[in-house]
């Protein structure tokens, strides 16, 4: 049976920044087609995306991931039956042991116990247990309370969130409640070559500036990392598990179009302050295939130039055309559809050969009509 599989692929550039820094603290790169690359890891590029959903999304469709867990099922025991409060701490570690969640002494002081790893719980899961640890709590009265092990099991397990349906979830002490993602991010990888650079700053003091007797010197001295890239970006999104996760196609269908909307606008925050880097792509191209996710980065693997004619962006933009061409001709791949929207018609014209060209709504719209159409020939 055909598939319906979205395919992003996004041509942007990036000025001197420091987006996602490894454990020394300097920008994450990556050796690809033997030459050293800028890099953005895709965990920090889900999180941005997933930071961005609330814009797209009623937050009562999201999650929460956290280790705070038993404060977070303390506080709506209590919203729903103020009378527990009390014992809302009890009772929300109660239920966790019944879905196979251990948890353990907070590392703060005087905080309620955490769970030992991060868990996702939809909105509705968390209002769905905290109903179930209220009941059980009423019933049993002055008695000991007890949690049906198979019911806390099942109501962790269903009504998914959107970004857990997108994203997945693994426990690992409780591995039936494990959710497959439906997207899969690429490591975001510039498509030159790069070379870390560094930033001496200053910072002034300013009562020593204004005192006579104070020295000139800086109060504070350091470095700060950075490169700057033009990156190709690259999600792709199993409607079909999506579907799937959330179990209704018109929820699918809106999740997908604020994936899209999400995933095409976001960027991870890491040193934005310090250097503002936020921009929005060069270049989009969205393409719906039936059979497999197509990552295109092989149109990458020989380096622009650093002296491109038209600069690297114009030239990201024709060699990606040229590949996801040749590409399609060698495996006799004919995509389901495809749009592409971008800075500059001359830019993109390359794209512009391969899908329709139209703006970024537009383009998200006719997305969502399609995915809705196909999911609708199957149901």
């Amino acid at each position: 049976m055909p598939r319906t599989i979205l395919d992003v692929h996004i041509i942007q550039s990036v000025p001197p920044s420091n987006i996602n820094r490894d454990d020394t603290g300097s920008p994450k790169t990556a050796i690809y087609g033997g030459r050293r690359r800028a890099r953005v890891s895709s965990q920090a590029w889900k999180r941005a995306t997933r930071k961005a959903f609330p814009a797209h999304l009623d937050t009562s469709e999201l999650g929460k991931r956290t280790r705070q867990v038993v404060e977070v099922l303390a506080t709506e025991i209590t919203r729903q039956a103020p009378a527990l409060d009390g014992r809302a701490a009890e009772l929300a570690t109660e239920v966790l042991t019944a879905i196979g969640i251990k948890t353990k002494a907070a590392r703060k002081d005087g905080a309620l116990p955490e769970s030992e790893f991060l868990l996702f719980l939809s909105h509705r899961q968390i209002e769905s247990l905290a109903e179930l640890a209220v009941t059980a709590a009423t019933e049993a009265g002055s008695g000991k309370v007890s949690i049906n092990k198979q019911e806390a099991k099942t109501r962790a397990d269903r009504e998914h969130s959107v970004d857990i349906a997108l994203f997945g979830r693994m426990v690992a002490s409780a591995t039936d409640l494990n959710v497959e993602a439906a997207v899969q991010v690429a490591h975001a990888l510039s498509v030159h070559a790069v070379d870390n650079e560094y930033d001496y700053f200053t910072a002034v003091d300013d009562n020593k500036e204004n005192n006579d007797d104070e020295d000139a010197g800086a109060g504070m001295i350091g470095t700060v990392e950075f490169n700057s890239s033009t990156l190709y970006r690259y999600a792709a999104l199993d409607v079909d598990a999506l579907c799937e996760n959330l179990g209704d196609a018109t929820a699918t269908v809106r999740a997908a179009e604020a994936f899209t909307r999400a995933f095409i606008t976001s960027m991870p925050t890491g040193k934005q302050n310090t250097f503002a880097n936020r921009t929005l792509p060069d270049a989009v191209l969205l393409v719906v295939r039936q059979r497999q996710p197509i990552n295109l980065v092989g149109a990458f693997e020989e380096v622009v130039a650093d002296d491109a004619e038209h600069g690297r962006v114009h030239t990201a933009i024709g060699k990606l055309a040229e590949h996801a061409r040749d590409l399609h001709a060698a495996f006799d791949e004919t995509p389901v559809a495809a749009w592409t929207f971008g800075i500059g018609e001359k830019k993109i014209a390359p794209l512009a050969e391969l899908a329709t060209h139209t703006t970024f709504e537009p383009a998200v719209r006719a997305v969502g009509e399609l995915l809705g159409q196909r999911l609708a020939a199957t149901s």
